[in-house]
């Protein structure tokens, strides 16, 4: 399954094992193992760069919470659990769009609860090409 890219999909998600190699004293991010060990259910933080119509930024980061919906080859497919602010609301990257993901894109994790593995079962609002 294809990772998003910028080029395809007008947004993209940020490496951030590369942010916290950057700065670790400031920019921590969770251990491998848990990274490697989510499971449904549980909410994790990624960085999204965002393609956004406006003169001044022609692109936006913002982080955002991903509802982990099953682990797949190479990662998880989550289901976006916020809604960005930098652009409208749309049928292609909303709250409910399903979207693949690794470990090393993980820069925060909560774990799981009754309600959130409940939400992992919905059907998502937008479902990610499978090829």
């Amino acid at each position: 399954m294809r990772e998003p890219t910028f080029e395809i999909d007008g947004w993209s998600l940020e490496d951030g094992e590369t942010y916290h190699a950057a700065a670790p004293e400031t920019f921590w991010i969770p251990s491998r193992q848990k990274r490697e060990s989510l499971q449904p259910g549980d909410l994790v933080k990624l960085i999204f760069r965002i393609s956004v119509d406006d003169a001044d930024e022609s692109i936006a980061v913002e982080r955002m919470w991903v509802l982990v919906r099953e682990r797949i080859v190479g990662g998880y497919l989550g289901m976006l659990n916020n809604e960005p602010s930098a652009i409208a609301a749309n049928e292609e990257f909303w709250l409910g769009t399903e979207l693949p993901f690794s470990a090393k894109h993980v820069i925060n994790i909560e774990e799981k609860d009754e309600n959130t593995v409940a939400l992992a079962r919905e059907e998502p609002r937008r479902r990610w090409p499978k090829q």
